[in-house]
């Protein structure tokens, strides 16, 4: 990969100033993306897609340890600059692509089985593609990503604490996630204001915990998720009742929580993952009667 003063000297020459728009802060030193790929464990067999090819910095330390990697890149200018300076080896396919976009499913098919997804994500659009992932988890086999290290301690939050909330609930009911290495602004062109995490979310196979949830509604544990962090300081009875039931009659949301053995009055950042799940088969269980 290029050094920190050639990317800089790249960037300038090329009039390819990082994008505020993009939220581009380039990685330019040589051992961290290195150490990003060891630590990620990817195989040599694999064909991994890796979201924002930016100069390479992941692209080429991570096409040494796979079969192929599939690059989306949004930015036109950087598309032009990697053809014509043949920065990528030869097992890089790159596709000038809107990540946020991409078809997950067919990804997945030219993979020949479950995606393995690597990204250096500009903060701006770490939620909306946690969300895909999210909604993509049947086609999903791990996704190894840097982000916000506020974002990241999301994913991991304990119940009961302020970090604790939608990400946490939905990624804990379909996924592991693992912390690789916290990452420092002085690793970035241009410098971010705060740190950032690499964590490695593990769609397939599911943790233990994950096999022992009973069957569920992804898409109705989501609303239910959502609706109940939307007025967190409100009692779920409220929140529910308010968001994402507002068809039900108050009574009848209390009587679904009580069924599921949930206290009307607790709010949601006290209840795990498994409550979650049974207050979706709960309500699943109310709609369907």
């Amino acid at each position: 990969m290029p050094d920190s003063h050639t990317i800089k000297e790249i960037l300038k020459e090329r009039s390819l100033a990082p994008s505020k728009k993009l939220g581009q802060n380039f990685l330019i030193h040589k051992h961290t993306p290195e150490m990003i790929v060891q630590r990620a464990g990817v195989g040599c067999e694999e064909t991994v897609v890796e979201l924002g090819v930016g100069l390479g910095s992941l692209t080429i330390p991570l096409a040494a340890r796979v079969k192929q990697v599939i690059g989306i890149e949004l930015d036109a200018g950087i598309i032009k600059w990697q053809r014509e300076s043949g920065n990528l080896p030869e097992n890089v396919e790159l596709i000038h692509q809107d990540l946020l976009k991409a078809d997950f499913a067919e990804l997945a098919k030219r993979c020949g089985g479950r995606l393995k997804i690597m990204a250096n994500l500009p903060y701006s659009i770490s939620n909306p593609l946690l969300f895909k992932l999210i909604d993509n988890q049947p086609v999903m086999g791990w996704a190894v990503l840097m982000l916000q290290k506020e974002v990241a301690e999301r994913l991991t939050a304990q119940v009961g604490t302020k970090e604790y909330g939608i990400l946490s609930v939905l990624l804990g009911a379909c996924a592991s996630v693992e912390t690789l290495l916290t990452v420092g602004p002085e690793q970035f062109h241009p410098r971010p204001k705060v740190d950032s995490q690499v964590v490695k979310i593990v769609f397939d196979p599911p943790p233990s915990r994950v096999r022992a949830l009973p069957p569920h509604d992804a898409s109705l544990l989501r609303l239910l998720v959502k609706g109940a962090f939307q007025q967190r300081r409100k009692t779920l009875l409220n929140s529910l009742s308010a968001v994402a039931l507002p068809n039900c009659e108050k009574g009848v949301v209390a009587e679904i929580l009580v069924r599921a053995d949930i206290d009307p009055k607790t709010r949601a950042e006290r209840l795990r993952v498994e409550d979650f799940v049974r207050l979706a088969n709960g309500v699943a269980a109310h709609l369907d009667g």
